[in-house]
C-alpha cells in the first residue's frame, strides 16, 4: 500500500464511522445534523443515490436526489462528514451504470428504478 493510501486509511479509522455498502441506484436515508440557532437536530434526507465520487476514502462524497413538492432536489454529502449522524439503505436498486444523471430529465414511471432482491453484501475476502 502506498503512503497516501495508508495515511488515508488511518484517518478513516480514526473517525470510527460505519458506512453501509451502498452504490448508485440505492434509495438511502441520510440523517444530517442541522443547527438552528443554539439547537441541533437530525433531519432525514431520503432519496436515490445518483452518484458516488472518490471511493470510500476521506475525500469521498455521494449525491442524493429526491422529489420535494414536485421539484427535483439534489444534495451532495461528504462521506465522512461529522454532520452525518447515520446512513441507512432503504432499498437496493438494480442499475447498470455508476452515474444516474439521466434521472434529472425523467419524470414519473420512466424515473423508476427496479429493486434488486438478491443482494448479498461482500465480505473482506471476496472483493
Amino acid at each position: 500500500m502506498d503512503l497516501i493510501a495508508q495515511l488515508e486509511a488511518e484517518h478513516v479509522s480514526e473517525l470510527g464511522k460505519t458506512i453501509p455498502d451502498f452504490k448508485a441506484g440505492d434509495t438511502i436515508r441520510v440523517g444530517y445534523k442541522v443547527t438552528e440557532g443554539t439547537r441541533t437536530r437530525v433531519q432525514n434526507y431520503e432519496g436515490v443515490c445518483i452518484s458516488r465520487k472518490n471511493g470510500a476514502g476521506v475525500a469521498g462524497s455521494f449525491t442524493v436526489r429526491k422529489i420535494s413538492f414536485g421539484e427535483g432536489v439534489e444534495r451532495v454529502f461528504p462521506l465522512h462528514s461529522t454532520n452525518i449522524e447515520q446512513i441507512e439503505v432503504v432499498r437496493r436498486g438494480r442499475v447498470r451504470r455508476s452515474k444516474l444523471y439521466y434521472l434529472r430529465s425523467r419524470r414519473g414511471k420512466s424515473a423508476r428504478i427496479a429493486e434488486q432482491t438478491n443482494y448479498r453484501e461482500l465480505t473482506k475476502g471476496e472483493a
